[in-house]
């Protein structure tokens, strides 16, 4: 495994294992600087949002750095506000002129609005047979959501982007995920820093010559699943990727598997729209 390394979407589509999170990163000089380190640290995958406002430093940061637009995997979101058929379309258009770009690699449902997220699953449906998402998926999406979302999809969603670390493991959605070949990718993998406070996952940190985010960044990696830190601070961004000359042992997996609280640091999908 190495920073290059990649999952394949079940449309064939291939995707980094390991990206940048740019969830309030400011506009501008800020997030623009994020991105720039990360493509010099070797990451080739950016994962932005409508929500964000941040999508034209984005991709204003990625044509900075000369890199090909086919290198750089670039995903966005529509937000719950443009939910709806025609209002997701406009939506992924303005998101395309933000970004300056004529395709993005991942577009993602980014909450589950009640009423509203079959009819813009419709709506990434038509993205998709139009070329301009090479991959569209879900995010914050639970068991009882994808199901609903199956049971008239005319194409299965590739990705399902949810909060997912030491505290909250949610294994019968990754379960499922699995089974039906969604590519899980988690967002909040640190717990906004608190995986220091885990006296398990700094134990490990020294066993290994690694701190405790590199371990629980290195466990989520193992999992198979995609992982998005986020960080505008560019010794973290590079060290947020040194994570691939060490291996997590089985037992050392089954005892942060062991740590699960169920305990959400973000908003519960069931309430939160």
């Amino acid at each position: 495994m190495n920073l290059e390394d990649q999952v394949v979407l079940q449309n064939g589509v291939v995707m980094p294992r390991l990206g940048l999170g740019v969830l309030r990163s400011a506009p501008g000089q800020e997030v623009e600087n994020a991105v720039r380190w990360a493509l010099e640290a070797g990451y080739r995958s950016i994962d932005t949002a409508t929500f964000y406002q941040n999508e034209a430093s984005v991709g204003k940061a990625i044509r900075e750095s000369g890199l090909p637009r086919d290198k750089v995997f670039i995903t966005t979101k529509v937000w719950n506000t443009d939910q709806g058929y025609d209002s997701t379309l406009a939506a992924f258009d303005a998101s395309l002129k933000q970004l300056g770009m004529e395709y993005v690699d991942l577009y993602l449902v980014h909450w589950p609005v009640k009423g509203k997220y079959k009819e813009t699953w419709r709506a990434l449906e038509t993205i998709y047979r139009s070329g301009r998402a090479r991959a569209i998926g879900v995010s914050n999406f639970l068991v009882h959501h994808l199901e609903d979302l199956l049971a008239s999809a005319e194409i299965k969603p590739m990705v399902n982007q949810v909060e997912f670390n030491p505290y909250l493991q949610q294994p019968e959605l990754a379960a499922f995920c699995k089974h039906n070949q969604i590519q899980q990718e988690a967002w909040r993998p640190i717990m906004k820093g608190k995986v220091f406070e885990v006296p398990e996952l700094v134990a490990l940190g020294k066993k290994y010559g690694k701190s405790a985010v590199q371990v629980t960044l290195r466990w989520i990696l193992q999992l198979g699943m995609v992982v998005i830190p986020k960080s505008v601070h560019r010794d973290r961004i590079a060290a947020n990727a040194d994570l691939f000359d060490f291996e997590l042992s089985a037992e050392d997996m089954s005892l942060i598997a062991s740590l699960d609280r169920g305990e959400r640091m973000g908003p519960d999908p069931d309430t939160f729209c």
